[in-house]
């Protein structure tokens, strides 16, 4: 069954709620220039609530090593998301197990996962406006020949009406979803997290 990160959790209400909707990860976004951007603080005491067994991401883009590392010991940190230019040498003096994120263009976007030894690859649509968030999809048979690098996280303009569309089409280790689930930039709906995660699963007959 494939797993569901709810990324993009700014408040404690919406992770308890993405958790009991049933959430496999949840994210924090730790880049300033985000609307979903939280302080490392405020995140530690939001994750310092999580029930265990729940995977905990903070999502970085081009930030200095040292501010990734002291980041993720404070906020207890389980993955490390990298949604920037960073290097394969980077990546391997992050603390934490990593998870690259490419943006795909094209097929040729898929270039340089060869040379990233990471715990996974996150695969998100390109924008010259963002590093991600945008809630564009991107060409999913891409996606599909990505899977021979390693483990594959599909995000891009997902949402609880095409999401059962992209596993099929895709067959990803997970999925994940922000701006595809949001009231507002920042604050999760709980209906739209609740669907998103039921037919992801496949916890929900089509009608």
């Amino acid at each position: 069954m494939v797993k569901v990160k709810i990324c993009g959790i700014t408040n404690a209400e919406d992770a308890s709620m993405a958790v009991e909707a049933g959430a496999d990860a949840l994210g924090f976004v730790f880049y300033d220039k985000s609307p979903r951007c939280i302080a490392p603080e405020k995140a530690a005491d939001i994750i310092r609530e999580i029930p265990p067994f729940v995977t905990v991401v903070g999502l970085f883009v081009n930030a200095g090593i040292d501010f990734v590392n002291a980041t993720a010991d404070r906020c207890r940190l389980d993955i490390i998301q990298l949604h920037g230019d960073e290097t394969p040498d980077f990546c391997s003096l992050v603390k934490r197990r990593v998870v690259k994120v490419f943006r795909i263009r094209d097929a040729q976007s898929l270039g340089p996962m060869k040379d990233y030894r990471v715990a996974g690859c996150l695969l998100d649509a390109y924008s010259p406006q963002a590093y991600g968030g945008t809630g564009f999809t991107f060409n999913w048979e891409i996606a599909r020949d990505a899977k021979k690098y390693g483990p594959i996280i599909l995000a891009g303009g997902l949402t609880p009406d095409n999401i059962r569309q992209a596993v099929e089409a895709v067959q990803p280790y997970a999925v994940d979803v922000s701006s595809g689930v949001e009231a507002a930039p920042g604050k999760k709906d709980p209906d739209k997290v609740r669907r998103f995660i039921e037919n992801a699963k496949g916890l929900v007959e089509e009608k």
